[in-house]
């Protein structure tokens, strides 16, 4: 297993904690304090959360997220911050060792980091404590590729994998349906807005999808298309077309193709016309069945020459012959399936 697998972090969900911890809700709580004075400054969660179910019941969803949150910011609160020599040393001694414990030394210094740029990119329909975990994944990746020889802090360094790792989560999770697939798409879904109002600020006016693709270096038609996407909000199927209608959206979606009851229908009729296309050859005989196998009823036929050579015929009479065939089947199939037959054929 390697280190990364194995390291061990504080985590707003960590189960391994010694005093149980209510799961995390989805909403974010109003904290007016600066990143990194709100971890030094945050209250001891009680002793123990509300195990009953009759005090479950009464806490409500941002209680829960509040002592989860503090508890989670007074164990960041226990490791203190390295000095520059301090992790210098200790990055050399896990670069030349790949021991376990100084890695966690280095991520543990530096979860007030993840913090801070977690408070950076907080808006209320965004989880800060998914944002968290993100980051705190981006810090180990940061650890592990970290060379403490080329005269970079580790801080510096891990900044930019902790906010590629929550810019990578805002972009799955910005809607149920992904919207950002590729680079360029990426790229508008982030500069997009940004990029509009820094050209607009400078030409004082309104300005087109040509120029907003120029400057962020793609093209106008991704630019259009992006601006559609960012503008539609998620639509669910089975929602009414209009308020007090009973039908859904998925029932006016042409499928382009047949129903499951249609196709169902075809199966059969397919496998009867098999099976009446072999009883049909099995009473054939001589001439009549070699041309119903190998012209009719085979997937490369035998050329008219060929069977006339093995006939010792002329091709105009093997021609003959087939068109009689063709006419028994006809009348068989037609006995036997009805009008079906031509709904087959086709």
């Amino acid at each position: 297993m390697s280190t990364a697998a194995r390291l061990r972090i504080p985590s707003p969900s960590d189960s391994s904690s010694r005093r149980h911890v209510p799961r995390l809700d989805a909403r974010t709580p109003t904290v007016h304090a600066a990143p990194l004075r709100l971890v030094e400054d945050a209250a001891e969660p009680p002793v123990t959360p509300p195990r009953s179910s009759g005090q479950a019941e009464r806490a409500t969803d941002e209680q829960k997220y509040r002592y989860s949150m503090a508890t989670y910011l007074r164990d960041v609160r226990r490791h203190t911050v390295m000095s520059r020599a301090e992790e210098h040393e200790v990055a050399v001694r896990f670069l030349a060792t790949g021991d376990q414990k100084l890695a966690d030394r280095l991520v543990n210094a530096n979860l007030r980091l993840v913090l801070k740029i977690a408070f950076e990119y907080r808006v209320p329909r965004r989880s800060l404590t998914d944002l968290i975990q993100e980051g705190n994944v981006g810090l180990v990746h940061a650890v592990q590729k970290y060379d403490p020889n080329r005269g970079v802090k580790l801080a510096t360094y891990a900044a930019w994998w902790i906010r590629a790792y929550m810019l990578k989560f805002m972009l799955g999770n910005a809607r149920l349906v992904k919207i950002g697939t590729t680079r360029a798409q990426r790229k508008l879904f982030f500069g997009l807005r940004r990029a509009r109002a820094d050209l607009e600020g400078k030409a004082g006016a309104a300005v087109g999808a040509e120029e907003v693709a120029a400057s962020l270096d793609v093209s106008e038609s991704e630019v259009v298309e992006m601006e559609k996407r960012l503008a539609a909000a998620d639509a669910s199927l089975d929602s009414p077309i209009h308020v007090g209608d009973d039908r859904s959206l998925i029932e006016c979606i042409d499928t382009g193709g047949s129903g499951a009851d249609v196709e169902l229908e075809n199966q059969e009729l397919r496998a009867k016309l098999g099976q009446e296309l072999e009883a049909f050859g099995r009473k054939l005989t001589g001439r009549d069945q070699l041309i119903f196998r190998q012209r009719l009823f085979c997937e490369e036929p035998t050329t008219l020459s060929e069977l006339a050579d093995e006939f010792n015929v002329t091709r105009e009479r093997v021609r003959q012959l087939e068109l009689r065939l063709k006419d028994r089947l006809r009348k068989n199939l037609t006995k036997k399936l009805g009008d079906a037959v031509a709904e087959a054929a086709a």
